[in-house]
């Protein structure tokens, strides 16, 4: 009895790590992390609350607990190594944040219950890779925000010396001109809204928002666009060559594993054959 639990004591964590490490219980997580998002928005629906208040409740609780029972079991299962990753440590954070008091003072963390739904970023494959890519493309993003900066500030200078006088709710100061300019970036009313009443006092004006918009809409902010676009076809390359690798050498040791196979075949064949002549 004793040596019959014994040897399935060790069998216990494997199996567990199978099920926990399978596709289905990575898709049940998924599934759970959906629901549980749409629950939390329909808690901010008056009739949903009143139709089905409790019941919404219910089960953002049991999503609770099914998230927790899920990080336990990885902490037990991997022990420190679960605190080596980040993105483990990144669920870690989502799941004990839920736990903490939301009442009193600290009523506003339960707006924060629904950053559970980001947890998606670290289950979902393509998510991962995405994010993985924009903080790869993080230090050449510094190098082109440095460079918009100098645009905004050369260009908010320009701008407050040249149009203050005449429109100082724009243009009165750097910083109102940076904030100005910053909306004739993104091209959010920018001609009928402020450019063109400009040009009713200040006919040239045009010589100097036209080039702003080339530089900062059309040039500087595609070069985010090309550095995320580079960083993730750098991550693809990586994967694939990760992915041919691990081939090879499964491959090798398939090989390895054959010839070993292989001379211990004729290792016994030859034992019989000795054992035959005696």
């Amino acid at each position: 009895m004793t040596s019959n639990s014994g040897a399935l004591a060790p069998r216990a964590p494997v199996l567990l790590k199978s099920i926990v490490e399978s596709r289905g219980f990575t898709l049940a997580v998924t599934i759970v992390i959906a629901i549980n998002a749409i629950t939390l928005g329909l808690e901010t629906w008056p009739p949903a609350m009143q139709a089905v208040g409790p019941l919404l409740l219910t089960l953002d609780t049991l999503a609770l607990w099914f998230f927790t029972v899920e990080i336990g079991l990885k902490i037990w299962l991997y022990r420190g190594r679960f605190f080596r990753d980040p993105w483990s440590i990144f669920d870690f954070v989502i799941v004990s944040i839920a736990w903490l008091p939301s009442s009193g003072p600290l009523s506003v963390l339960r707006a924060l219950r629904i950053v559970r739904a980001l947890r998606l970023l670290s289950i979902v494959p393509q998510m991962r890779t995405v994010i993985g890519a924009l903080f790869r493309a993080l230090p050449g993003m510094g190098s082109v925000i440095a460079v918009l900066a100098l645009v905004f500030y050369v260009a908010a200078v320009m701008a407050t010396k040249l149009f203050a006088a005449d429109f100082p709710e724009w243009f009165g100061s750097i910083g109102a001109s940076m904030y100005s300019l910053f909306q004739i970036m993104t091209l959010e009313s920018w001609s009928m809204g402020i450019v063109r009443p400009v040009m009713e006092q200040h006919p040239y004006a045009w010589l100097f928002f036209v080039p702003f918009i080339i530089v900062t809409s059309f040039a500087v902010l595609n070069l985010f666009i090309a550095l995320i676009v580079n960083s993730m076809q750098t991550m693809q390359v990586e994967t694939n060559e990760n992915v041919k690798a691990e081939a090879l050498a499964a491959h090798g040791e398939r090989e390895v594993l054959s010839r070993q196979i292989e001379a211990l075949t004729a290792e016994i064949r030859q034992i019989r054959e000795a054992l035959r002549k005696d």
